[in-house]
């Protein structure tokens, strides 16, 4: 199921810089929660495994069932949307895995993802949205009135813009460290593959194109990349969200929501 992964030299000292007990893997099939019985398997990799347990109370009974998973004594490791390489601070050391999907992905690009979770994991933010936002995670859910699944694609997106803001400093030094050059202009490549609907995505919304929830994960996921965003997701990129985080996030989704509904 698991096999050590071989980093090249410019992963080696992008871990060691910035996680270097990290214990990095390549799993055997895809999934988007692996099964508990294999993720107890990491055992044999790490020192120790220290599953999380979250309060019920912060998630509204509509909750999806995967969310209930992770928050409740289930050896939960990864979610849906998570993409191809997870990270969890469950085990110690931290782990990093890569999904099967990982082998038909552009090697540069591959190599950004690790490194991206070798800089989460230095910066000490949490591996999903949900204790982000704890007790807050249920009021985003009342005050937008939206459904199940759009609330928790918009946390997802929050959480992710709201990490963008602690690492993007890190990603934008790379351009002067020579060993992480490869890194850097990757980075930006892959910003700039983002452009090109930033600019119409309040007018794709309010044409149907989109969703609220579509835009706002499209935005977020551009903030990292230190991209220009348009109003209303402009509000966003600021340090008062990173300063604020997850209660600034569920002021920011009530407001948008009402004002795309009046």
């Amino acid at each position: 199921m698991f096999s050590r992964r071989e980093l090249s030299a410019t992963l080696s000292s992008a871990r060691q810089q910035y996680a270097p007990e990290a214990v990095v893997l390549d799993v055997a099939q895809d999934f988007e929660i692996l099964p508990p019985a294999a993720a107890e398997d990491l055992g044999l990799f790490v020192e120790r495994l220290d599953p999380a347990t979250y309060p019920a109370a912060w998630l509204p009974d509509n909750a999806p069932r995967a969310l209930q998973q992770f928050g409740s004594s289930t050896f939960t490791i990864g979610m849906p949307g998570d993409g191809t390489v997870v990270w969890t601070a469950q085990t110690e050391p931290p782990t990093v895995l890569l999904k099967k999907r990982a082998e038909g992905t552009p090697n540069a690009f591959l190599e950004l993802l690790l490194a991206e979770a070798f800089v989460q994991i230095d910066c000490g933010v949490s591996e999903h949205f949900l204790p982000f936002f704890g007790e807050q995670y249920a009021e985003l859910a009342t005050r937008t009135g939206l459904g199940a699944a759009d609330v928790y694609q918009i946390a997802a997106a929050l959480f992710e813009a709201w990490v963008g803001l602690q690492t993007r400093e890190v990603f934008r030094s790379w351009s002067d460290t020579p060993e992480f050059k490869p890194l850097y202009e990757t980075w930006v490549d892959a910003g700039q593959r983002l452009e090109g609907r930033l600019s119409d995505l309040s007018r794709a919304v309010a044409h149907g194109e989109m969703t609220f929830p579509e835009a706002t994960e499209y935005a977020c996921s551009a903030i990292k990349h230190d991209r220009e965003l348009p109003t209303p997701f402009a509000a966003l990129d600021t340090e008062a969200y990173a300063a604020y985080g997850a209660e600034y996030a569920v002021q920011w989704a009530d407001k948008t929501v009402a004002a795309l509904s009046s």
